[in-house]
């Protein structure tokens, strides 16, 4: 009994040991904490954040051996992560949550959606200027989309050195979003320009074009970038599960059992990923602020292009709705709602920006697609 108590505080002294000897793992448990602070103190992502941030403090526990083969964390990674099954299906069940409605009531609010996506590809050549491989610049400007899926999706298969750096980087800057946006819009437009009100006068989509839609995007969609086809069929599987109202427990479990499940799980293995000694690099440093310069410049295109429509229409539309065309969805499109009925009360703002913001959640799985594409008809993927 004795030899084993002794034993136990031996392994404790050496644990404590490797800590001070292995400074990465202390200060990368101090991000753990400060994740988890985030996710529950400050509800910031909570779903995500909380899984991550104790998946860092695992990994990162003196002789932790939860990465190492058939540790429990590795097991779930192989099976889920390192096949790119669970952020398809977390696609599938955010399909099944979105209403494309309003953007198929207003067409021009497509637009708005690509016109967000330009950051994705201007901080993509930034990386490459930089000195960054492709795969991992594309890893990189993707996390511009504000959509922690695709951003996953693509930095697992092709750049998975990367995922703990563009997964925390994009689930924290889109819980930043009302921070990081207003600014911009109100520094891009004229009061004249935001106290614009639009009306909404676009009829009712009928359920035939709710139901045509998920396939004629998917089927079009993969011809123009068939690399991208698993993104943007399983959104769409959800979106037409949802919409054709006959599979209400398969679209329920979608949206509730299987994305929770499969949410705390890639939670858990993108925090296992934050080793110390391989998270705290100059290259993480460099990542989380080009990511950072990715959605600033997505949201600065989405507001210029609005501009240009509220020049083209003599002042009919809001450029406010432009900063809409970003993923994060319906957080983009209520920002918008809100700095909006700011310069004016009678402004409403919202139904548009959710045009914008639906047009955008499409735009972003399609910039991947693209990207991904084009390496591929390069010969630089397969």
């Amino acid at each position: 009994m004795m030899e084993a108590i002794i034993a136990g505080l031996g392994g404790l002294v050496i644990g404590f040991k490797l800590l001070f000897v292995n400074w990465q793992n202390l200060i990368m448990l101090g991000v753990g904490g400060v994740l988890l602070w985030l996710g529950i103190k400050k509800d910031c992502e909570p779903l995500l954040l909380v899984p991550i941030g104790f998946g860092c403090l695992l990994v990162n526990v003196p002789l932790s051996d939860v990465m190492l083969k058939d540790g429990f964390v590795r097991t779930i990674y192989d099976a889920g992560v390192d096949t790119e099954l669970f952020p398809l299906l977390i696609f599938i069940g955010i399909g099944a949550m979105t209403d494309f409605g309003p953007v198929l009531a207003q067409p021009y609010t497509f637009l708005l959606g690509a016109a967000g996506q330009f950051g994705i590809f201007l901080t993509l050549i930034l990386a490459l200027y930089i000195g960054f491989p492709k795969l991992d610049a594309v890893s990189i400007g993707v996390i511009g989309a504000c959509d922690g899926p695709t951003a996953i999706y693509v930095t697992s298969k092709y750049a998975p050195h990367l995922l703990g750096a563009v997964a925390v980087a994009a689930y924290s800057y889109m819980s930043l979003v009302p921070v990081i946006q207003p600014p911009i819009m109100r520094a891009l437009t004229t009061d004249k320009e935001k106290k614009t009100v639009m009306k909404f006068t676009a009829k009712p989509v009928s359920k035939t074009t709710k139901l045509l839609f998920p396939i004629v995007i998917t089927v079009v969609g993969g011809c123009i970038a068939p690399k991208g086809l698993p993104l943007l069929a399983t959104i769409m599987l959800g979106n037409l599960m949802k919409e054709s109202g006959v599979v209400a427990r398969l679209t329920g479990a979608a949206e509730n059992e299987i994305a929770n499940v499969v949410t705390l799980f890639l939670g858990l293995c993108i925090g296992a990923t934050m080793a110390g000694p391989a998270f705290i690099r100059a290259e993480t440093l460099i990542v989380l602020g080009l990511g950072f310069l990715a959605i600033i410049l997505d949201t600065v295109c989405g507001v210029l292009f609005g501009k240009v429509l509220y020049v083209l229409t003599g002042g009919k539309i809001n450029p406010l709705i432009g900063a809409a065309g970003i993923s994060a969805f319906p957080m983009a499109a209520r920002v918008v709602q809100k700095v909006g009925s700011q310069y004016n009360k009678k402004s409403y703002l919202l139904m548009h920006a959710m045009g914008a913001n639906a047009g955008g959640q499409i735009g972003s799985v399609i910039a991947a697609a693209v990207m991904l594409s084009v390496l591929a008809g390069m010969g630089v993927i397969r």
